[in-house]
């Protein structure tokens, strides 16, 4: 169902199944694919490339230009997966390289207010609270949750199941497994509670612990930290994930004052 009162831009692509409110804005060079919900108010801005089941709700506006002076007004994309909830007010920015672009995953829970800057990368699914602030180029793997009003640096990173609490500024790179709090974000323990929920051996939970306790309360260096697990805990994909994190982002991780290497 199209309603007479929405604007669709006839270059606009709809799928199968689409519901497009009163007052919604559709622009052109856009694509909605089937069993979408736009409700009134929500704009479809050009570039945008949406696919199946999603719901857009009242004030958002997906795909609207990127707000960084590097843009000189270059066609880019936002690219948004299926499953998703997009709630009152959210703004997604369009990339600003034409062969780059914003991407939301799949089965993503974005709340009431949040924004998302050019060419970030929510990998989906995740859950961002009322509120969430996220720059450019940012990216947000599997499984993690941003509560409301904490705020995302440009080009940090935060890993799968991470819990970032109500608040926090992160302006880094948060390892997998953990919970971040406070300002500036501090490591606050291992994520256990939803990591058992999901399935998580109590072994792996505490090799999480294990590891994080000799990069955040030993005192010695993230280079040695790494040696440490190591050679102190069992060679598992918790393990793997952590070490494999840390060493792509250059021992470089929030919460920690210590020297990175040797």
């Amino acid at each position: 169902m199209i309603s007479p009162l929405a604007y669709v831009n006839p270059g606009a692509k709809i799928g199968e199944n689409v519901t497009i409110h009163p007052f919604a804005y559709i622009d052109e060079d856009v694509e909605i694919g089937d069993n979408c919900i736009i409700y009134p108010y929500a704009s479809i801005i050009h570039g945008t490339r949406m696919g199946k089941n999603n719901k857009v709700y009242q004030g958002a506006v997906i795909g609207a230009d990127p707000q960084d002076f590097r843009w000189k007004g270059e066609a880019t994309k936002c690219y948004i997966g299926d499953n998703n909830t997009i709630r009152e007010q959210v703004i997604i920015n369009r990339g600003i390289r034409p062969d780059g672009g914003t991407r939301i995953g799949n089965e993503c829970f974005i709340m009431a207010g949040c924004h998302i800057g050019h060419d970030t990368h929510v990998v989906g699914p995740d859950v961002l609270g009322n509120g969430v602030t996220i720059a450019g180029d940012v990216m947000i793997e599997a499984c993690t949750v941003l509560s409301s009003n904490s705020v995302v640096h440009e080009k940090s990173r935060i890993g799968e199941w991470v819990l970032v609490k109500g608040g926090c500024r992160i302006g880094g790179n948060v390892p997998p497994y953990i919970i971040v709090a406070h300002n500036p974000s501090t490591y606050y323990g291992v994520n256990s509670f939803i990591m058992r929920k999901k399935g998580f051996s109590d072994d792996l939970i505490e090799d999480a612990a294990k590891a994080y306790r000799h990069i955040y309360q030993t005192q010695t260096s993230v280079f040695n930290a790494l040696k440490r697990i190591e050679a102190d805990v069992e060679d598992n994909e918790v393990r793997r994930n952590i070490l494999n994190f840390i060493r792509n982002n250059d021992l470089r991780i929030v919460g920690i004052k210590v020297k990175t290497e040797e």
